[in-house]
């Protein structure tokens, strides 16, 4: 068994949501057939949150789309206005985020509410426009993180653990498709996702990969990065929009934070291979040899002594993205709150059950 960290870890809180196909009045009056809201009642946290990020997995036919916003209350007992925390159709058209919404209260950097002031509960609104939209997970994972990164946490070796994931590296895709996120190069994101997927036996069928290209070596992945570049954001990190993709292949889904190694290998234990967010110097992580302000990988598995295998799409080649890293430097640079502090999509089958949690945060 691998011990919890329990020194400066972060608060988190993550909720589940049931949405219906559509509910409320409509929204933009007549003539927009299927157009309907939904808000969901306040929801309290249970402590005070500094952060709040929601995803969802939704089916938007041709035309349809989604609009994802939520309100906060502060500490101080007052609501905030309403944040549109992302606009998605599985067709690209929208598909963003919103900038330029900061206040007193909070600002939403891309996918996450940041609070100036923190808040204490929150509701979630859904809105549907255009026939055929329909939400088919939503969650909201609400966080305080800890001053100083916490320590490593002491464990016990155990039993080697590692998934069979497909590996793609992201500079195998260099200068394809630019428009996109400037191209390969910068697609760990898409990489991360299209290897999960493919675990998972799912993805876009040989039609859906007919633009790519011949000569290809990995399709999928230029599709992911198609189907989850943010036109605001011009990227393809968004950490929702991610999940959201998967969403479309039948997969549940959503983003909550981790809080240790420990956590991490829980799910790998149960089958279920994690994406995870951080950012590091190349000192810092012996054996990436790369520095990243923001960089997604998976984490397939375990070695009998505790340390991280990963799929790592940063590699050169698909033959060197499996790599092992030391566990506490790996804790380190992806739970601390100068990074990520512990950002984890969680990718599964809905038939596909979650390992037992004790803490709250999936």
């Amino acid at each position: 068994m691998w011990l919890v960290l329990t020194v400066d870890l972060a608060r988190v809180a993550f909720t589940r949501f049931a949405v219906p196909e559509i509910t409320g009045p409509l929204i933009n009056g007549p003539g927009r057939n299927g157009d309907g809201e939904w808000t969901g009642e306040e929801h309290p946290i249970g402590f005070a949150a500094t952060q709040v990020v929601p995803s969802w997995t939704a089916r938007t036919a041709p035309g349809s789309w989604i609009e994802i916003a939520l309100r906060a209350r502060t500490a101080s007992g007052g609501l905030t206005k309403w944040y549109v925390m992302g606009r998605w159709s599985e067709h690209g058209d929208p598909r963003t985020s919103v900038p330029g919404q900061g206040d007193g209260d909070g600002d939403v950097a891309v996918d996450t509410f940041v609070a100036r002031r923190p808040v204490t509960a929150y509701q979630v609104r859904v809105a549907w426009h255009g026939a055929g939209a329909r939400v088919t997970g939503l969650g909201v994972m609400a966080s305080a993180l800890p001053p100083h990164p916490p320590e490593p946490a002491p464990f016990t070796p155990g039993p080697a653990v590692e998934l069979p994931v497909p590996r793609h590296a992201q500079h195998a895709h260099a200068g394809h498709h630019p428009r996109y996120d400037g191209g390969g190069a910068n697609w760990c994101g898409p990489a991360s996702v299209a290897m999960v997927l493919g675990f998972w036996g799912r993805g876009p069928s040989a039609g859906e990969l007919a633009w790519v290209g011949d000569g290809d070596p990995a399709p999928a992945v230029d599709h992911a990065a198609a189907g989850t570049y943010d036109t605001s954001y011009q990227g393809t990190g968004n950490w929702p929009f991610g999940v959201a993709y998967a969403g479309r292949y039948g997969l549940a889904g959503f983003v909550t934070r981790l809080r240790s190694a420990a956590e991490l290998e829980c799910f790998v234990r149960a089958g279920i291979p994690v994406i995870t967010s951080q950012s590091f110097k190349a000192a810092e992580l012996p054996g990436s040899c790369y520095s990243t302000s923001g960089h997604l990988l998976v984490v397939t598995g375990f070695t009998a002594e505790g340390d991280v295998v990963v799929n790592d799409p940063a590699a050169p080649r698909d033959a060197e993205v499996r790599r092992v890293y030391p566990r506490a430097a790996f804790e380190h640079v992806w739970l601390r709150s100068s990074g990520s502090g512990g950002i984890a999509y969680v990718i599964h089958p809905p038939e596909v059950p979650l390992p037992p949690c004790s803490n709250g945060n999936w």
